[in-house]
């Protein structure tokens, strides 16, 4: 189970490794496994648009069952599939980098996270290494950069 705690720490941890790696501002959205939105930090200077970034692409890859750079991947070859998904989620679905599933030993997937705010690469390297910090397996498992 995806608890508040564990939540704000994943939020915590993916601000901690942005700021490592020099990102611009980031927004980070936590999503439990029926897709309910358990925290979102937005840093200071973040666009107007950024939480609902950082919601779609955590959002998309539990709807889907796989990162978002996987629904990146795949817009690519299906791209009418992905034009109805786009109509069918009322756009709440974002292909690019940056949403990880969780998920907990022995549970399978408990959770999402979504950042937004730098490049989809390093928005996706902060949600993996916010998601080994509070030992949870991500997939993607490794970052792209």
């Amino acid at each position: 189970m995806l608890t508040f705690d564990i939540a704000l720490r994943l939020a915590t941890a993916a601000l901690a490794e942005g700021a490592h790696r020099g990102a611009n501002p980031l927004t980070v959205a936590v999503l439990d496994a029926g897709g309910h939105q358990v925290v979102l930090h937005r840093q200071d200077g973040c666009g107007i648009v950024r939480p609902q970034i950082a919601i779609g692409k955590a959002w998309g890859a539990l709807g889907l069952g796989f990162s978002s750079r996987g629904i990146a991947a795949a817009t690519q070859r299906f791209p009418e599939f992905f034009n109805a998904l786009a109509v069918a989620s009322e756009g709440r679905t974002i292909p690019a980098p940056g949403g990880v599933l969780l998920r907990a030993p022995g549970e399978g997937i408990v959770g999402a996270i979504g950042v937004s705010g730098d490049s989809s690469d390093v928005d996706e390297a902060c949600a993996i290494a916010a998601a080994r910090a509070v030992s949870l397996e991500p997939e993607p498992a490794t970052p792209a950069v």
